[in-house]
């Protein structure tokens, strides 16, 4: 089969949706094996240039895609996913599958058991194609990683795709699966579908498992989609959230908050907002609208004023305590990793098998005291409080993802309105707050840099409230299908 027959759509398949291929398989216009061969092929083109995946399971994809295919031959489809070739990231426990999380300490760590999410996956019919790359342990954005080689952007090989879910943000901007899975501590999830030009869904704290996931700071873990549009994040979405005994974070979920059909969201497409009851965004005056490169202010401006042209109202929202969030989430993130570094007898007794940034990091976690960590959770809470009340007063809140568009590989320092800033803080700097306050946040793609580069746009919501999230992102996509683009050369 050619890799450039289109669907129905007129899309290229490597470049098409979970939703329109699932029609096409369905109908039997194509078959979960000529689809799988098809992304394996392609990986095994463009892979060694874009070190996306670390593990590519061509026998077990190609198992499971028969097996898939018996069953949709006879109407035993599980679902939406189906046949639908998709990627983990390798911090995400595979049974019987090297599973890495980036670092020398993990290289030849095979688990005996799924991660919960995994397991969901493959209860789906989803066919799994790989463990893509990722910045060593998630703890960092660049996914430059120092035992297997950097993740290339496929928009500029030369630039980072992000991090530290770079290698799945890679992969399905350049075809080479239809969408991943990844997790987010403080923009792991968003950073790289912003730099990547696709659609990153970081879910409510809790809302998915993160058992047997590795972990980077669990008070602030999430495990999420990334795809290339809204509606397929919400179709993964769908698959991967629920309640989960062997993960207590996923228990917190209010049961007057019951898992949604996000299936039956974008199967509808419902108008969720209309004239008695329209659509309601805030613009933050404080934090995430400055220091910003040209290129990104621009692209949010003319996105804000898209929202108004569709019938939003904006209006400006008051944040006044979020700067203290981030001395308060460092100290947590930084406590709680090298406790879990720890605890699994890792550090320090195997320091010499860390990347120099991770080791460091582990090392400065070593100086947060239990007192500075207890008066971190305490301005946590003040946080989200005050979220929660800018929230009750409008439906999202509306920012940039990050501040700047793809930075080279091994780039360390960005000038940004002609002051100079770590490439690490201006990354993480405008996606933190929703990892701080567990809120559920996507980046959509809203805009290109003069480089043809992707510029994200990030809506932030109500916690449990994915449903409205969703709807807003996909309206604002419907309006511009122009920015679903793919690179050339793939």
């Amino acid at each position: 089969m050619s890799a450039r027959k289109p669907n129905d759509a007129g899309t290229n398949l490597e470049f098409a949706t979970i939703a329109e291929l699932s029609v096409l398989l369905a109908r039997r216009k194509i078959s979960p094996v000529e689809i799988t061969n098809l992304f394996l092929d392609r990986i095994e083109k463009h892979n060694p240039n874009m070190n996306a995946y670390l593990t590519i399971t061509r026998d077990a994809a190609l198992a499971a895609a028969r097996e898939s295919e018996k069953r949709i031959k006879q109407k035993r489809s599980r679902g939406p996913l189906e046949g639908i070739p998709i990627a983990l990231k390798d911090n995400i426990w595979t049974r019987g599958i090297r599973t890495t999380a980036g670092s020398k300490i993990l290289q030849n760590f095979v688990p005996d058991n799924d991660a919960t999410v995994a397991a969901s996956l493959h209860r789906a019919g989803a066919v799994i194609l790989g463990k893509t790359n990722l910045h060593e342990f998630a703890y960092g954005i660049s996914t430059n990683n120092p035992h297997f080689g950097p993740t290339r952007n496929p928009w500029d090989l030369t630039r980072i795709p992000g991090g530290s879910s770079g290698g799945s943000a890679a992969a399905i901007a350049a075809g080479l699966c239809v969408a991943s899975v990844g997790t987010d501590t403080g923009g792991s999830i968003r950073i790289p579908a912003a730099l990547c030009g696709i659609v990153g869904l970081k879910p409510t704290f809790g809302r998915v498992s993160c058992h047997n996931v590795v972990a980077l700071a669990p008070t602030f873990d999430h495990v999420g989609p990334l795809a290339r549009t809204v509606e397929d994040a919400a179709l993964i979405l769908g698959i991967i959230a629920g309640r989960d005994p062997l993960d207590t974070t996923t228990l917190a979920q209010p049961r007057s908050k019951p898992f949604g059909d996000f299936r039956q969201l974008v199967r509808c497409l419902h108008p969720h907002f209309s004239k008695k009851r329209p659509l309601k965004l805030g613009l933050p005056r404080q934090y995430f609208f400055t220091s910003l490169s040209e290129d990104v202010r621009d692209a949010v401006k003319s996105a804000v004023h898209s929202f108004e042209q569709l019938g939003a109202i904006v209006e400006e929202i008051s944040l006044p305590q979020i700067s203290d969030g981030d001395d308060a989430s460092t100290s947590i993130a930084l406590a709680e990793a090298t406790h879990y570094h720890q605890s699994q007898g890792w550090f320090p007794a195997h320091s010499a098998e860390y990347g120099e940034d991770v080791r460091k990091r582990l090392e400065m976690g070593m100086d947060i005291r239990a007192a500075d960590y207890l008066v971190a959770r305490d301005v946590q809470k003040r946080v989200r409080a005050e979220f929660d009340s800018a929230l009750t007063r409008v439906d999202a809140i509306v920012a940039p993802t990050v501040p700047i568009t793809a930075p080279h590989i091994g780039e360390n320092i960005i000038e940004i309105e002609s002051a100079e800033e770590p490439v690490r803080g201006a990354l993480i700097r405008l996606n933190r707050p929703a990892n701080f306050t567990g809120l559920p946040a996507i980046s959509i793609p809203c805009g290109w840099a003069d480089e043809n580069l992707p510029v994200g746009l990030q809506l932030i919501g109500r916690a449990w409230e994915e449903e409205q999230l969703l709807t807003i992102a996909q309206l604002f996509e419907k309006a511009h299908p122009e920015f679903r683009r793919h690179p050339s050369g793939f």
